[in-house]
């Protein structure tokens, strides 16, 4: 089933801006228990389902307006992005699904404040920040289990990205992939820390989408991995609903790992890895053996994310000096 059969069955067949100007915002996300394959390329259906934390106001925000051109205009970071460039394709692709054939052009302004396709979900916050943005311009006033099926549709991740703190995605079984959505767990971790370790900003040199064809073809070890997958979730729920963070620390730590060597036994191997980054995990199960209660976990790229306790935060930030540290659930 393609996207375009999907929305039209959800969606008018004439569907022409509202209104002339929309804009959101949509937060990046930390998959505590990941997503990694697809049973259907074309809907973005994962797999597995997956759990993530948001990262508070680090994400992206989109601006949407209409413009007397006979192209869209897409900016990223206040940069002009070329017509033929990979990103402005994608986005464009995306917004033709949801728009008529006379609908007027559009300008897309989109700032990250984290860098983008460097592994810290850039491309999630991305899309979901321009599906709000969309259903707003558009007027749909899609419910929120619709919106996260259509920034799904973007990238799967985005669909995590609809909503802040914890989320879980859930993989669903219907064709059309209309309960492949993500819904927000009704818990807080006040006192939970996020420790962004950016080791590269630069822009990865396999996507993410590549890399789990890549790994879903080619690696034998990636036949364990959905069943992996689905256990640790259900241990990472556990640990948030009791607070128990030893659990969740080496759970998300040992499903990152996991994902990761499943790319590793891909063919061509596939390793997102910087020395850099090696040596950082190393420094962790230091620390962690010297009696600091610190894990970490990476999404498919050399960066970083550690996870640990409001009252640990000094000693973490004393050994990782240019440590970002978020609180997904202490208000700014």
């Amino acid at each position: 089933m393609r996207k375009q059969d999907v929305i039209a069955k959800l969606l008018p067949a004439t569907r022409l801006p509202v209104c002339s100007v929309a804009e959101a915002f949509a937060p990046s996300n930390i998959a505590l228990s990941k997503y990694w394959g697809k049973r259907d390329a074309e809907l973005n259906l994962p797999v597995n389902p997956s759990l993530s934390v948001s990262l508070g106001r680090l994400g992206s925000h989109t601006r949407l307006s209409c413009i007397d051109a006979a192209q869209d205009e897409v900016l990223l970071n206040d940069q002009p992005v070329a017509e033929d460039d990979s990103f402005s394709r994608k986005i464009v692709s995306y917004l033709d699904l949801f728009r008529s054939e006379d609908a007027p052009r559009l300008r897309i302004e989109t700032r990250n404040n984290i860098p983008t396709a460097a592994g810290l979900a850039s491309s999630a916050s991305g899309f979901a920040a321009l599906a709000k943005a969309l259903d707003q311009l558009m007027g749909f006033n899609s419910p929120p289990a619709q919106l996260s099926a259509f920034a799904r549709m973007g990238s799967g991740s985005a669909s995590r990205s609809i909503f802040d703190g914890f989320v879980e995605w859930q993989m669903g079984v219907r064709e059309d992939g209309m309960d492949s959505v993500a819904v927000r767990l009704p818990a807080n971790w006040p006192a939970l820390r996020i420790g962004l370790l950016t080791v590269a900003a630069a822009a990865k040199p396999v996507g993410s989408r590549a890399g789990m064809q890549r790994t879903v073809e080619t690696a034998h070890l990636y036949q364990s991995w959905p069943l992996q997958a689905n256990t640790d979730l259900e241990k990472i729920r556990e640990a948030i609903i009791t607070q128990d963070f030893t659990l969740l620390g080496q759970t998300a730590e040992r499903n990152a790992l996991s994902m990761h060597a499943t790319m590793i036994a891909s063919w061509p191997p596939l390793l997102y890895w910087q020395p850099e980054s090696v040596a950082a995990m190393q420094r962790i199960w230091q620390l962690r053996a010297e009696g600091l209660p610190l894990y970490f976990t990476m999404d498919a790229g050399p960066n970083l994310k550690l996870l640990f306790l409001e009252q640990d935060q000094a000693a973490v930030s004393a050994a990782f000096p240019d440590l970002q540290v978020v609180a997904p659930f202490v208000q700014p």
